[in-house]
């Protein structure tokens, strides 16, 4: 099944439409793999190049029962820019438009509470060098410290600096906050870095002497990845990711 065009959604320009189903399905893969927190998680998708509105999920609605239409359209000030029944999580406006603020190149902001990236988080050693997919994200990843419900404006500073330019940062005790170029590059950034979180935690729990990747190859693994430009597996993957859902339930098409 291929994208329907802007004609199938005359609320939307065609652009729009077309953010508004990748980042639709995208909390449907969330839900799909078992990643959500009821609805107290979200993932935001800048609609412009330059800091601009950005979409957000409505809260009240399950991550499986978002479809593109129903996202909300908001300002960089959490004001809604267009009409929405649903209200906004204050928290998902703190943060993600703290973001999309100060980070032109990123397009979409993933922040989720899995079990394993919240223990991650909570580790005072943080991500360790023990997997491929750890290596993936390794010299990509910051810090921020627990500062309570992500309620206050005046964080949105701190988890700038804390940020930079990374593209993968752990609010300590809490859980993560991911970045991508596009939509379908936030979601594979996630999803490695759910995979080195799980492997590290079940690797610290066997009670036995852990090997980590030395430096050297760390290095290797990174010159590796950027040379042979896998990033862009995330445009590669995303298509079968959507044929997926379309399988199992195509309405967050609508």
């Amino acid at each position: 099944m291929g994208l329907p065009d802007a004609e199938k959604n005359n609320r939307f320009d065609e652009s729009e439409w077309k953010l508004r189903l990748d980042l639709a399905a995208c909390y449907r893969l969330i839900a799909y793999f078992g990643w959500d927190d009821l609805i107290y998680t979200h993932i935001t998708c800048r609609l412009t190049d330059g800091p601009s509105d950005f979409l957000i999920n409505p809260f009240g609605m399950m991550f499986d029962e978002i479809t593109a239409s129903s996202l909300v359209r908001i300002d960089l000030d959490g004001n809604k820019v267009e009409h929405s029944d649903w209200p906004v999580n204050p928290a998902g406006f703190v943060i993600h438009s703290a973001i999309h603020q100060v980070r032109e190149d990123v397009r979409c902001v993933l922040h989720a509470h899995t079990v394993a990236t919240v223990a991650v988080s909570a580790l005072e050693c943080g991500l360790l060098p023990l997997s491929q997919h750890a290596m993936l994200l390794f010299q990509r990843v910051a810090y921020h410290d627990y500062e309570g419900i992500s309620v206050n404006k005046g964080e949105r500073q701190c988890l700038q600096k804390d940020m930079g330019q990374n593209n993968v940062m752990f609010l300590r005790n809490h859980g993560v906050l991911v970045a991508g170029a596009t939509i379908a590059e936030a979601f594979q950034n996630f999803y490695f870095l759910q995979k080195a979180c799980e492997i590290q935690v079940q690797a610290m729990g066997c009670g036995t002497p852990i090997v980590q990747i030395q430096p050297e190859v760390e290095q290797v693994v990174i010159n590796q990845y950027q040379e042979a430009n896998l990033g862009r597996g995330a445009e590669l993957s995303w298509p079968g990711l959507l044929r997926r859902l379309d399988r199992i339930d195509p309405s967050w098409r609508e």
